[in-house]
């Protein structure tokens, strides 16, 4: 078998166009700016009522999350590279890199994949429903790179 290239699978169908990313960047620059306003010119409305830091605190973590969409960061993905995998689940949480060594075992279920990694606990990366035509190909992709890193996998058909 030939050696393995650096292959992206994006779990989404499309990256969002040019306008989009810019409004939600300045959708989430405007929501922090409303919220540091509200933080230093209401601050007396602020220590007498508990719950706006709620309502503060709602506007920045939103904030900061339309940024990030805005640049991109929030794509989930799954990449295989020689030697490891990168998984990106779920849009806020970081990246989890699995090194081909550590993987002892693949169990490749029609919506979801498996990975028993030694020493620990095995990790579930599920594909969701939205995107379904590039389920195949990642699956495949998953049992090339097992078979190249010598990693045993199974095939596995739930019934209901």
């Amino acid at each position: 078998m030939s050696e393995m290239e650096k292959k992206v699978f994006y779990l989404e169908s499309k990256e969002n166009p040019g306008l989009a990313k810019i409004f939600h960047i300045v959708l989430g620059i405007a929501c922090i700016v409303i919220a540091i306003y509200w933080v230093i010119f209401n601050i007396q409305s602020i220590k007498t009522d508990g719950t706006l830091w709620i309502t503060i605190l709602f506007l920045v973590l939103f904030g900061v999350y339309q940024v990030l969409d805005g640049a991109g960061k929030t794509r989930k993905y799954i990449s295989t590279e020689p030697g490891k995998l990168i998984l990106k689940q779920h849009s806020v949480l970081p990246v989890v890199k699995i090194k081909s060594e550590d993987i002892e075992k693949i169990e490749i279920f029609p919506l979801s994949v498996s990975f028993k990694i030694r020493n620990r606990n095995k990790i579930v990366f599920r594909f969701g429903l939205s995107y379904i035509e590039i389920i195949d190909p990642v699956k495949n992709e998953i049992a090339g790179f097992a078979g190249l890193n010598h990693i045993s996998y199974e095939i596995k058909v739930e019934e209901l």
